[in-house]
Order: structure tokens, then C-alpha cells, then sequence
């Protein structure tokens, strides 16, 4: 009996302490609910993890502007520069997951972890909203070079090992990724050179110092159009309308070289759905917007707008492309 007694007194406790359970994940799911419904309140910090000036930024206070109209609060567009962008990853992680903090990044958020000896930051702490838009990397050379195309360039490369040398944008871009495959791809004896961003590598490759460039479109496209570079391919599925007369690379004759840069806005892992899926239909919205999209085509971006979910596609295939060329070609970042 008492044995009975005793049994039935726990099935009692467990019972109790389920239902305990269940009340505070209600409660909780109705406080998630409640503060999504109330969003936002406040000023919302939008961390941008390069320096002012740059396209990401530049794309970051577009959304930001826009956004601001519609929520009624600021959005304070903070850079938070380095690293390659980890620094400013790693600062984000230090705020809660409520949606009052969100991150600008580019391609380097999805293949540092692949470059970096040390990473503040895995690609599952963070939350994908939407990425805004893509611009495609592209090759440029020296008018004197004598190439004329991808084809041409590949055979000079090859008849002469170890003469040229090409610029990049930064260590673990994806126009410094691009080279190498390109390198890899072709067994091409060509010397990396990287510099600090586009702008000293664009200056290096129309000096005649280093011949060839590896860049994202943007910084490029003037240069193309004054003559002062020769664009030999997009590294896009489809050709750019700011410089319409350069190939792609599988128009070149060289398919599966595509590369591109990009910007994004993901958050926190962990903040309400509610909350995510409202800036992903701002962002839509903003990106679709007339002037925006003017504005990011003379910038050199294509516009994108796409969901969270193909946004965390998009992370994933880019990643695992990335993190083959990095082990292949042995690029590790301190």
C-alpha cells in the first residue's frame, strides 16, 4: 500500500513539474510574441564590419535610411572594422538576441572560418535575414599586357612562368579566392600580390606594376570604361550592364570560375522568427524600390532580396566551395 502510495505521489511530482514546464514555455513564447509585435521600440544598432565609404557600407546605410522611415526608429549604422570583418563579427556576438542589433556583412563572413587560424564566430551563431545584393569579381590587365582574352591570357601565363604577378583586394577575398582557382584550375605559375583593398590594387594594375588584377567589379568599372584597364571577363553567369562588352568567363571559354562579392544583413541565432522575417520584408521592399535599385546597379551590384532560407543556402554552397580552394591552395590567415 504504502509502496502504491509512494508511486502515485511521483507520478503526481512528474506531472506537476510538467505542466510547470509547459506553463513557462507558454510564457515564454507569449513574451517572444509581445516583444515582436512591439518591435521596435528603441534605436536599432546596425554593425557594418569594414571601414566607412566601402560598398558594404555604402549598401548598409541605404537599408538603414529606408528602414528608419518605416520602423519610426534610427537605425545607427556602427563600422566596426578589421579583420577581415571578425572583429566586428565578434562584437556583435556581445548583444542579445532581440533584434535590436543586426550585421552588414560580405562573402567574408561565410569563408573566413574557412581562412582563419582563429575565428571569433561560427557561421551558426548568426541568424541570415536577406542578402541585398552581388556584384561579380572580374579579371582586369594592363593595357600593354598582350592579352586580349581569358583564352590568350591563360597561354601567356603558361609560356612565361613566374613573369606575371596579379593584384588583389585583401587577403581571403573572394577575388584573391578567385585568383587561386584560376591558378589551380590551370596549373599557372602567376605571383600573388595583395594589398589593402581595391582601390591600391586597381592603382598597382593600371601602373604596369602588377599586370593583372583580381577584383570586385565596382572599383573596376570606371577604369574598364576609360580604357586605362582591359576587362577580360566577369566572373558572372551573365554580363554586367555596366560594362556590357566584357565576356563572362564561360563566355571566355572558361566555365565554372564564377566568384562574386556580396551583402547581407543577418542577426542574432535565437531572435524571434517574428522579428527576422519583418526585416526580411523591408529589405525585399527596399531593394525593389525604384531609386534603390538604380542605386545598386551604379554601384555595380545586381539587386537580390531573397528569403532567410536561401540566404542560409547561399552561406552554405559558398562556404563549401570556398573552404576546397583555401585547403587546395593552403591559404591560412593569422
Amino acid at each position: 500500500m504504502m509502496e502504491t502510495a509512494s508511486k502515485g505521489a511521483r507520478e503526481d511530482d512528474s506531472v506537476r513539474t510538467m505542466i510547470r514546464s509547459l506553463v513557462c514555455l507558454a510564457a515564454l513564447v507569449c513574451a517572444g510574441s509581445a516583444a515582436a509585435q512591439s518591435y521596435p521600440n528603441k534605436p536599432i544598432r546596425m554593425i557594418v564590419t569594414f571601414a566607412a565609404g566601402g560598398p558594404t557600407d555604402v549598401i548598409a546605410r541605404i537599408i538603414a535610411q529606408k528602414a528608419s522611415e518605416t520602423f519610426g526608429h534610427q537605425i545607427v549604422v556602427e563600422n566596426i572594422a578589421g579583420a577581415g570583418g571578425n572583429i566586428g563579427l565578434a562584437n556583435a556576438l556581445r548583444a542579445p538576441a532581440d533584434g535590436y542589433t543586426l550585421v552588414a556583412v560580405s562573402t567574408g563572413f561565410i569563408v573566413n572560418p574557412s581562412l582563419y587560424s582563429k575565428v571569433p564566430y561560427a557561421i551558426k551563431d548568426f541568424a541570415p535575414i536577406s542578402l541585398v545584393a552581388a556584384s561579380p569579381n572580374v579579371i582586369t590587365v594592363h593595357p600593354s599586357v598582350p592579352a586580349k582574352t581569358v583564352q590568350e591570357l591563360i597561354a601567356l601565363a603558361k609560356a612565361n612562368p613566374g613573369k606575371y604577378s596579379y593584384g588583389q583586394p585583401g587577403a581571403g577575398s573572394t577575388p584573391h579566392l578567385a585568383g587561386e582557382l584560376f591558378k589551380l584550375k590551370f596549373g599557372l605559375d602567376i605571383t600573388m600580390v595583395p594589398f589593402g583593398s581595391a582601390a591600391p590594387a586597381i592603382t598597382s594594375t593600371i601602373g604596369g606594376h602588377t599586370p593583372i588584377a583580381f577584383t570586385a567589379l565596382p572599383p573596376a568599372i570606371s577604369n574598364i570604361q576609360d580604357g586605362k584597364l582591359r576587362g577580360l571577363a566577369v566572373l558572372a553567369t551573365k554580363r554586367n550592364a555596366s560594362v556590357p562588352d566584357v565576356p563572362t568567363m564561360a563566355e571566355a571559354g572558361v566555365p565554372d570560375q564564377e566568384s562574386d562579392t556580396v551583402t547581407g544583413i543577418v542577426t542574432l541565432a535565437g531572435t524571434p522568427p517574428e522579428i527576422v522575417e519583418r526585416w526580411h520584408r523591408e529589405i525585399v521592399r527596399i531593394v525593389a524600390l525604384p531609386d534603390v535599385n538604380q542605386r545598386l546597379r551604379t554601384l555595380g551590384f545586381d539587386p537580390v532580396g531573397n528569403s532567410p532560407a536561401e540566404f542560409a543556402e547561399r552561406i552554405r554552397t559558398e562556404g563549401a566551395k570556398w573552404d576546397k580552394v583555401a585547403k587546395e591552395a593552403k591559404i591560412v590567415l593569422e
